[in-house]
């Protein structure tokens, strides 16, 4: 990685971001925007918008194996090959098992892309806003850290991204799911307009809204400004989109951050640790070890932004270790690793819907319907604590032929529309519990030399009793709305296949309790900051990823104002 002349002035910038996913992808932008000299850092290969997008316009035939991954591939990844977005169009953007090994102390799926854009060329998509209840949970219940912020100062960041990354939805006016900057809805389809209206009908505190997802349905001039353009509603979004018709960093934050000329982006660079200098009190630099040449390198700069997804954020974290800090960088409380949470997408329900005969819908819309949490919202009110937000969708599938079809009357029935399926799921909020944690393996690294991390993240008591409820409601909303053949399940999924872990280095009030303040800084090291979702102090209900980017642009706000008053 060094080459002749390189010296340190060389490798010294104002800012320092690693990772170069969601989060990672909105420091840089803002950073950059700011007029700050910023490196990326990235730890997998370079991935350029359009250029490194070599499935987007296949057709399903043009696959070896027809889109689907050969037996030996699964047999070789037992744990990548259960996400729902892996195929033989996506692979290219999923670790593979062998090539980052981690130890489970109990059965956890960690889903990962390492690439630049990092999980934003395969996430789903879906946005929603916290609201005042989410933020105010913990400290309501004492289950958790209270989070030292409220929906109040975070309300105006959620606006800020929202109008950048282009935000489909409807405002519809409720409490618990805030309405934000939002372009042309998607809408929903007869089916589930139906049940919007039975639903309606029948309670009074759940609302059945079409769902609010980064996807530019009317894009507005900064959206063209990006390069983008139209959602063409394919529904071949994790091959990458070469219509930047869904938010990246690939499509978007990147290049955005490109065209200030403050940007230096470094794929294949693994980082090993922070450098904590004991003189100065404060970090001074990142070690990285090349990928390709396993060369160790140093780069420094006055603040540094850790946003290498959550668990791998945690890891770092607890590999960064100095004098000052001999169990993880900033981990004064011991809790750094601790409190690692997610969301509970154990139960499901299929019912089949006779009507609507006559109906259809257009394209491949990327989002679904979405119900709002409505348990334990003002106060607690069953026998589990917190709540779970409903998503469901009402599709039809290819007609069906008879045994004595053929010819003609077999073509004609395979073109038609069958009868109506619905499929509804919960996206639950699991509590942060202690022992619910990461750790660093004492005698096993990874083949850059870094430790691998050991995962003990389990269910508890209260996901199986939420899961329970939403079994049981869920079915009756469904029989109410007049559906058949309800049939409810638990898919018995190991935690991490929801994709949205958070946690471990969260934020808080007190520094005896918590790693971050309400800036995202290091309680006891201000110039490190923490934006990804290790900081998050609980899960809600909601998808993350909008919080993610808020909670980054605000904290670049904050330490560039730092910056200009010496602070950092």
């Amino acid at each position: 990685m060094m080459t002749y002349g390189d010296t340190r002035a060389t490798r010294t910038y104002d800012a320092i971001v690693i990772g170069s996913g969601i989060s990672g992808g909105w420091a840089a932008k803002e950073l950059c925007e700011k007029g700050l000299r910023t490196l990326v850092l990235e730890r997998g290969r370079d991935v350029r918008h359009i250029t490194d997008y070599p499935t987007a316009t296949l057709n399903p035939w043009d696959f070896p194996h027809r889109n689907r991954m050969p037996v030996a591939f699964d047999e070789a990844n037992p744990i990548a090959t259960k996400c729902y977005a892996l195929d033989e169009a996506t692979q290219q953007f999923f670790v593979k098992d062998a090539e980052h090994p981690y130890q489970q102390e109990k059965p956890f799926d960690w889903i990962r892309g390492y690439q630049v854009g990092g999980k934003s060329l395969i996430w789903a998509r879906q946005t929603q806003r916290w609201s005042r209840f989410d933020f105010e949970a913990n400290a309501r219940d004492g289950a958790a850290a209270d989070w030292p912020i409220r929906y109040a100062d975070i309300a105006t960041w959620y606006s800020h991204v929202e109008r950048f990354v282009g935000i489909s939805g409807n405002k519809d006016g409720l409490e618990t799911l805030p309405d934000g900057e939002f372009l042309k809805p998607w809408e929903l389809n007869c089916v589930e307009k139906h049940i919007q209206q039975r639903v309606a009908a029948t309670y009074k505190d759940r609302h059945v809204i079409i769902g609010r997802c980064a996807h530019l349905t009317e894009p507005q001039q900064i959206h063209y400004d990006q390069g983008r353009a139209p959602c063409q509603a394919r529904h071949l979004c994790y091959r990458g989109c070469p219509y930047g018709g869904y938010f990246s960093s690939n499509s978007s934050t990147l290049p955005w951050a490109a065209k200030t000329g403050k940007l230096t982006l470094r794929p294949d660079s693994v980082v090993h640790s922070i450098i904590y200098d004991e003189v100065k009190q404060k970090a001074t630099g990142v070690r990285v070890v090349d990928a390709q040449t396993k060369q160790l390198t140093e780069y420094y700069a006055r603040i540094i932004f850790v946003n290498a997804a959550c668990l791998n954020t945690n890891l770092i974290l607890l590999n960064s270790t100095s004098r000052r800090f001999p169990n993880g960088l900033g981990n004064d409380s011991g809790v750094l690793g601790r409190y690692v949470a997610f969301h509970n997408y154990r139960g499901n329900i299929l019912a089949d819907y006779e009507g609507f005969e006559d109906g259809y819908y257009y394209g491949r819309r990327p989002t679904t319907a979405f119900m709002p949490n409505f348990r334990n919202v003002n106060r607690q009110e069953t026998d589990f604590q917190r709540g779970y937000m409903v998503a469901f969708s009402a599709s039809r599938g290819q007609g069906q032929p008879t045994a004595e079809t053929f010819g003609a009357e077999f073509k004609k029935r395979i073109t038609q529309p069958g009868p109506w399926h619905v499929f509804m799921m919960m996206q639950g909020e699991t509590v942060p519990r202690y022992e619910n944690h990461v750790r660093l393996s004492p005698d096993q690294n990874d083949a850059w030399g870094v430790p691998q991390l050991v995962t003990s993240i389990g269910y508890t008591d209260n996901d199986t009793k939420m899961m329970d409820d939403f079994l049981v409601q869920g079915a009756e909303m469904l029989d109410k709305a007049g559906c058949k053949n309800i049939r409810p399940y638990d898919d018995h999924r190991n935690p991490g296949l929801d994709i949205h872990e958070m946690g471990g280095a969260r934020m808080g009030r007190d520094p005896k309790t918590s790693i971050l303040n309400a800036h995202n800084q290091i309680h006891s090291c201000r110039n490190v900051f923490v934006t990804d979702g290790a900081a998050m102090a609980s899960t809600g209900s909601q998808n993350p990823s909008i919080t993610f980017m808020a909670l980054t642009a605000r904290a670049v706000n904050y330490a560039v104002g730092e910056m200009k008053r010496k602070n950092l």
